[in-house]
């Protein structure tokens, strides 16, 4: 009987050991975790909802949603489409809906809902789980492949690495290339007391850029928060420039443009408001539509200005200040935090070292790997887990 070991009782260990027992029947699977329990960061992502997929509405480029590992995610999703990802939930009893924003969850908003159903299908296809049961190495020699364990050696004729980016330390002995893993979602603590006051403030279409780094650019709604800056505007930004920010220690200059307009069509706006009904006004009093009037006051402090000047009093460069303000508001960046669900790393299993088609080891027949122990990550929105799904399926599917 071939025995199958999967590293890892993740999202994506658990999905490939149930399609593989479904395409190889006759085989002996056994999943190793080193948890206690399985698909533990299943069980909180989304808040608790698991937001399992995405509808890849708003997506115009794979690699706007995977800065890294998009050629394999293209093979991937060629297996497993979100799509039939979808339906394959369906079909197991777990509805799903589609939120404005294209994230997909359960229809019962319980993460919970989707480890059970995972868990169910391991049991009824007869799939052994060892919770509590950390591989410590990875050797292959003519005999096929042994994993030395805590409690001893155990040996099998077919592995899938499944471990995520941080047990990477037990494929050594197999000296394959690994990109070194960085923490990936995180959110900016901000060295600026004034903008850490507007905490709890939401601010919609917002463009973010990092200075000297300026091909990273996220858009989308910004969180003020009592240590900086949070919401998915800043996830996606440190999604992107997960690894430089790492070299650089997580000391960087943030760049918000607060109307996600260019500097010509806001000095534009300010220009107008100055010579039409408004110019009599104070600048206090009038601000742009999805900035609030504590954030404005900031604002204007940030540009210099006093908060009695009136609209026709500005002059050139005023009107030159506000406007820099408000389309490149410098910010410092002190530090990262961790996000309430931060378990992603930039990193792993370098692209060059698998076939991408199987996701097999190029040096080592019949090891395959799916998931975040490759060099795969993306944006937060149900894109990592979707990766998961679909590399799984890609192991289980091209597994001879």
């Amino acid at each position: 009987m071939e025995q199958i070991a999967i590293i890892g009782a993740g999202a994506a260990g658990c999905f490939c050991a149930v399609e593989l027992k479904r395409r190889r029947p006759h085989s002996h699977i056994t999943v190793y975790e080193a948890a206690t329990k399985p698909l533990a960061k299943v069980a909180v992502t989304g808040g608790g909802r698991c937001n399992i997929s995405n509808s890849f509405e708003y997506i115009r480029q794979l690699g706007e949603a995977y800065p890294r590992g998009e050629r394999l995610v293209r093979h991937a999703f060629a297996q497993l489409s979100p799509e039939q990802t979808c339906a394959w939930w369906e079909r197991e009893g777990v509805r799903l809906v589609t939120q404005s924003d294209g994230c997909i969850f359960p229809e019962s908003q319980d993460a919970m809902q989707v480890v059970r159903t995972l868990e169910n299908l391991m049991r009824r296809l007869g799939i052994e789980l060892r919770t509590g049961c950390r591989v410590l190495e990875l050797n292959y020699g003519p005999q096929g492949y042994t994993l030395r364990l805590q409690q001893g050696e155990v040996r099998a004729d077919r592995v899938v690495v499944t471990t995520g980016g941080g047990a990477l330390g037990l494929l050594k002995p197999l000296g394959l290339e690994i990109v070194p893993p960085v923490p990936s979602l995180f959110t900016f603590r901000i060295g600026d007391e004034g903008l850490r006051s507007l905490m709890g403030t939401v601010v919609e279409g917002v463009t973010l850029s990092l200075a000297g780094m300026k091909k990273y650019r996220s858009a989308g709604t910004l969180l003020l928060t009592d240590w900086g800056v949070s919401g998915p505007a800043t996830l996606k930004l440190s999604s992107y420039a997960a690894r430089e920010l790492s070299e650089r220690d997580y000391k960087a200059t943030l760049l918000v443009n607060w109307l996600s307009s260019s500097e010509q069509q806001v000095r534009s706006w300010i220009e107008g408001t100055a010579r039409g009904g408004a110019a009599q006004k104070l600048v206090s009093s009038i601000h742009p539509d999805g900035l609030t009037s504590r954030l404005w006051s900031h604002l204007l402090r940030r540009a210099a200005l006093r908060e009695d000047i009136r609209w026709a009093e500005l002059g050139s460069k005023g009107i030159s200040r506000l406007a820099s303000t408000l389309t490149a508001d410098a910010y410092p960046i002190t530090g990262r935090c961790r996000f309430k669900e931060e378990f992603v790393t930039a990193g792993g299993v370098a692209a060059s070292e698998v076939n991408p088609k199987a996701l097999e080891a190029r040096r080592y027949p019949r090891l395959h790997f799916a998931g975040e122990v490759l060099d795969i990550d993306a944006i937060t929105g149900g894109f990592n887990l979707q990766a998961a799904w679909s590399t799984a399926w890609t192991v289980a599917s091209q597994a001879e």
